[in-house]
């Protein structure tokens, strides 16, 4: 059983998700403000956590931004339908997906297993790219022989970036294998994961950008030379 924390103070919500989920193989243990969520995540043993944004104690955002400052642990976070700035922010803060509510029960546990595939993938070979270094085995990534952090769903995207580096990869690619999920219409969270990349690789050492994009196409890593 793969062990999740529900993290909403919907509490009929809650005891609704699950149950469903416990159907879909998952275990989950529930809370109820922001506060007992941070605590809860750091100190239990959880695959991923489903977070809402607007709970008491501490909001969404600020429970991502506790989080992230020790663990890496998948995030999906739970906003208001039409709230675009909330699912920005909490991407840009940490968080690897989001569902706008109301949302479908089933689309939730395909997303849980997106994330959760991301973090048991079979190790590979190191991808080099100038002085970008990604290590699929213990999920490391390192600039210039510095480790940069990153979140599983920017791991995964910029895995995708490498591996097809100086080719232009589209937005919809970049959704299926970096995030494991298609690509749905009005969806920008591969844009917000991709700015939070170019922030944390920064420039080559020429300041050349190291990912561009390619207007109506998608984003292309940059190969040296």
């Amino acid at each position: 059983m793969r062990r999740i924390l529900l993290a909403d103070d919907d509490r009929e919500l809650c005891e609704l998700l699950a149950e469903y989920l416990a159907g879909e193989g998952f275990e989950t243990d529930a809370v109820h403000d922001g506060e007992a969520a941070a605590s809860a995540v750091l100190a239990g043993d959880y695959a991923a956590m489903v977070l809402d944004v607007m709970m008491p104690r501490l909001n969404g955002f600020e429970v991502v931004q506790r989080v992230r400052e020790r663990s890496a642990l998948p995030i999906i976070m739970l906003t208001a339908r039409g709230e675009d700035v909330d699912r920005i922010i909490g991407l840009e803060m940490g968080a690897d997906d989001y569902l706008a509510k109301p949302f479908n029960t089933r689309e939730l546990a395909a997303r849980l297993r997106a994330v959760l595939r991301r973090g048991t993938l079979a190790p590979g070979e190191a991808l080099r790219e100038g002085d970008v270094v990604l290590s699929p085995g213990d999920r490391r990534v390192d600039v210039a022989g510095a480790a940069v952090p990153v979140t599983g769903a920017e791991f995964g995207i910029l895995e995708v970036l490498l591996r097809g580096a100086g080719q232009v990869i589209s937005r919809e690619t970049l959704c299926e294998q970096g995030l494991g999920r298609p690509l749905q219409r009005f969806d920008r969270s591969i844009d917000t994961h991709v700015s939070s990349l170019r922030k944390k690789l920064g420039n080559k050492p020429d300041g050349a950008a190291r990912i561009k994009a390619v207007r109506g196409q998608g984003y292309i890593f940059v190969r040296d030379g």
